[in-house]
């Protein structure tokens, strides 16, 4: 750092010491420059540095006589030179020298000089060790001290300043120029079991430019030590935060005893085996454990691991409730509790089992999460497990549960069809399942060989892509638009004969009242109608229009007759007459219908029943369609028309029989 002003001090009281005692005449033979026999030198100097160059007469010879330390100059002529490196730290502070001036004929001239070393910034701040280790107990409060680790410089002047670089600032310097470590945040064993640091020192201020600042650091490991503040934990158990305390949450355990049977070993519980740590784990001491309540007949007993056997059977149907204490051992005050339910169950003959001892199933690696496992690599046939049970008559048992054991690629419906429950990598997992029979508990294993196919592969998924669900859709379409045409074309065509069925709707209501119409003793003829060469009544008439209109339901043709029969006279109608009416209407499509009118127009036909019936009453007359557009109209006047004609022959019958009677 240059010169000092404490060291400049000390030169300037040696210069009056030295000036006072060494100055004489005498020196005239040889002297320094400045008449002044003390020179200072700075450290670190080079070999061969000039010091200081004596006055000299001509003829004198210099020469040193002494010096101390020895060894450190010498004279080149008249020039005093360094023949070392001077350490103002290694060397002492002040080095003499004697020099003798001798000239032939003159008095001996001796010099006594002194040379004074000079300090400056040429060293690093150290640090006694390269590692601190340190220890905290957890939870201290914030601000208190821990340590205090400083470095020394060999530069005596230098004044060192400090700074820590703590990950979280966890701890925090008093001051920078104070390396006093002090607590700045909360520590929590479970969070922070240590801290490690750097701590650095220079010999210039901090954030000071310019200067050349020599700088040294050292590493500090704290340590943070668990204390006993925490009750044993029952395993597993929900850890929760409550401000800065810590509490872990057991919710119980449960399992199965038979009736009235003692079961070997410890009992095995869900979620098990029941245990318990320290809460404090850097501590871990000793668990002990005891019922509390529950066990006052002395069934069970609990271990000092925390199993719990049975001493006796349980006779009652339960559940059985025991609540367990877990305590340390060397400090019962620190405790916790749980409770352990047990189902009492009545033990069956054979537990259930699966129908084969292993399985083999195929699935795709892009499957698809819930994408069921296949039975084949070609095949969308699902794989499926089944289980029996003996002591059932058919060996089905409803409360059975499918598992897959310490996997979570798989699932297992109630049903038995495996399902993927998560991405898996190509390759085949062995797996082991279990079927438990859930009123009891028992079970029994199979093994489980998954084949994951790379994805791209040609294993069916069980599942449609879009593609085929658009060709389903399609195809379906087509289906549909053909059955609507024939649909279509049906109705069509049962639209066009519905005269046709109407036709024989009519005849068969005309026949049944026909038929009906004949009693015992009374006969209805028209011989009119008849002449030489029928030997029909009036029944072959009707039975020979519904012949017709039952071969053909088409419209009569070109031979249809048309005219009216005659109503008063017993004589045949003339052949030629009718034939010259067929030959007239032959094109005409008919359609008869019933009706209560008489009509003498040409295309129709009229019937009687009665031998001698009164023109003036009204007859039954088939009237042909007169064509489609009258068609609908036609439909809405049958029902009246039946209607109509169904009373008429009713009064015809009974004024007929009166009549004959």
């Amino acid at each position: 750092m240059g010169f000092r002003s404490k060291g400049y001090a000390a030169v300037f009281v040696l210069l009056g010491v030295f000036a006072l005692s060494n100055y004489s005449e005498a020196q005239n033979l040889c002297s320094t420059v400045s008449g002044v026999p003390i020179f200072v030198m700075s450290e670190n100097n080079t070999i061969g540095d000039v010091v200081t160059t004596l006055n000299a007469q001509d003829g004198v010879t210099a020469t040193i006589t002494r010096q101390n330390p020895a060894g450190l100059f010498s004279l080149s002529g008249y020039s005093l030179i360094a023949d070392t490196v001077l350490d103002f730290e290694t060397f002492v502070k002040t080095h003499e020298v004697d020099i003798e001036c001798t000239k032939p004929g003159s008095l001996t001239t001796t010099l006594n000089l002194n040379i004074a070393v000079t300090d400056i910034n040429d060293n690093a701040p150290v640090f006694a060790q390269s590692q601190y280790t340190l220890n905290v107990d957890e939870l201290i409060k914030e601000g208190t001290s821990v340590d205090v680790i400083t470095a020394t410089d060999p530069d005596k002047e230098d004044v060192l300043y400090y700074t820590l670089d703590p990950p979280e600032g966890e701890f925090i310097l008093e001051t920078n120029f104070k390396p006093n470590f002090l607590v700045n945040k909360h520590l929590d064993y479970d969070q922070i079991k240590k801290v490690t640091m750097t701590l650095y020192a220079q010999d210039t201020p901090i954030g000071s430019t310019g200067v050349v600042s020599h700088t040294a650091s050292t590493t500090v490991v704290v340590n943070i030590n668990d204390i006993d503040n925490r009750p044993p934990w029952f395993q597993p158990c929900t850890e929760h935060n409550v401000g800065t305390s810590k509490v872990c949450v057991n919710t119980g355990y449960d399992g199965t005893v038979n009736l009235n049977q003692i079961a070997p070993g410890p009992l095995p519980l869900k979620p098990g085996p029941l245990f318990a740590i320290d809460g404090d784990n850097g501590i871990n001491k000793p668990i002990g454990y005891a019922f509390l309540t529950g066990n006052e007949d002395g069934t069970f007993q609990i271990n000092n691991d925390g199993s719990i056997t049975m001493i006796k059977p349980v006779t009652v149907s339960g559940p059985v409730v025991l609540t367990v204490m877990a305590y340390q051992t060397d400090d019962a005050d620190q405790f916790a509790t749980t409770t352990v339910i047990l189902r009492v169950v009545v033990s069956s003959l054979f537990p259930p089992t699966f129908v084969e001892s292993s399985y083999e199933g195929f699935i795709s690696e892009d499957a698809g999460v819930d994408s069921m496992v296949l039975e084949s690599k070609t095949s969308n046939r699902p794989l499926r497990v089944k289980a029996t049970d003996k002591d059932f008559a058919d060996g089905y048992n409803p409360s059975l549960r499918f598992e897959v054991v310490d996997s979570t690629d798989f699932t297992i419906t109630p049903e038995g069809f495996i399902l993927m429950a998560k991405a898996v990598s190509p390759g085949t997992l062995n797996l082991e399942m279990r079927v438990v029979d859930t009123t009891n508990d028992e079970s029994s294993t199979a093994t489980l060989a998954v084949e994951i196919t790379p994805g791209g592969s040609q294993v069916n998924t069980g599942e449609f892509s879009s593609t085929d669900m658009a060709a389903l859709g399609a195809s379906l379409a087509v289906v549909i638009v053909l059955c609507l045409v024939c649909i279509g074309l049906m109705i069509h065509r049962i639209k066009g004969h519905n005269s046709d069925w109407k036709k024989i709707s009519e005849v068969g209501v005309f026949r049944s009242k026909i038929d009906g119409g004949s009693k015992e003793g009374v006969q209805y003829s028209n011989e009119a109608f008849q002449h030489d060469g029928d030997s029909g009544s009036v029944n072959n008439l009707a039975t020979d229009l519904e012949n017709k209109l039952e071969s053909g339901l088409k419209p009569l043709e070109k031979a249809t007759t048309s005219a009216i029969l005659p109503t008063t006279s017993s004589t045949p109608p003339d052949s030629t007459s009718l034939a010259s009416s067929e030959n007239s209407d032959g094109e005409k499509e008919v359609k008869p219908i019933l009706t209560k009118e008489r009509r003498n127009e040409e295309g129709y036909k009229a019937v009687w029943f009665k031998q001698d019936i009164d023109p003036n009453k009204e007859e039954v007359v088939i009237i042909p369609d007169a064509g489609e557009a009258d068609g609908d109209h036609e439909e809405d006047d049958d029902t009246e028309d039946e209607d109509n004609l169904r009373t008429d022959m009713d009064s015809d019958d009974e004024e007929g029989m009166t009549s004959d009677l």
